[in-house]
């Protein structure tokens, strides 16, 4: 799938007390990136679930480079990795001024939303993923 981006301007509800964006605020920028990202790709999340299918996190991971500060402007990149059964792996990167300052990746399973057991992802999200790897 194509690469999505967001801006981002860091505001000071998002620092801790030593100056710098708190750690656990990088999740939530993945987080807004990947809502982006599949709206980008013409199937925004609540589109999902009304297909009945659900992406909760099962796997996080961030590595810290450099520290965000309040009102950075911040880019923050994404593209699904990889789809391997019932798996969605999207990886991010947020950068400042083109300097990496934080990359890392969410595993998503994808879950039937009323009995809640994992479900192959929906075909309109697989062909999306297809097709954007075609091109």
């Amino acid at each position: 799938m194509a690469k999505s981006e967001i801006k981002y301007r860091v505001p000071y509800a998002d620092t801790d007390q030593m100056g710098v964006v708190y750690y656990a605020h990088y999740l939530v920028y993945f987080e807004r990136l990947r809502n982006e990202l599949l709206r980008d790709a013409g199937l925004p999340y609540s589109e999902i679930e009304k297909q009945g299918v659900i992406l909760p996190v099962i796997e996080a991971v961030c590595r810290y480079k450099t520290p965000a500060r309040y009102d950075d402007l911040l880019t923050i990149i994404g593209w699904v990795d990889e789809i391997k059964g019932v798996k969605v792996r999207i990886c991010c990167e947020v950068r400042k001024d083109g300097e990496l300052l934080a990359e890392g990746h969410t595993v998503h399973a994808c879950v039937d939303i009323n009995s809640r057991r994992p479900v192959r992802p929906p075909g309109r999200l697989l062909e999306l993923v297809e097709k954007k790897l075609d091109t």
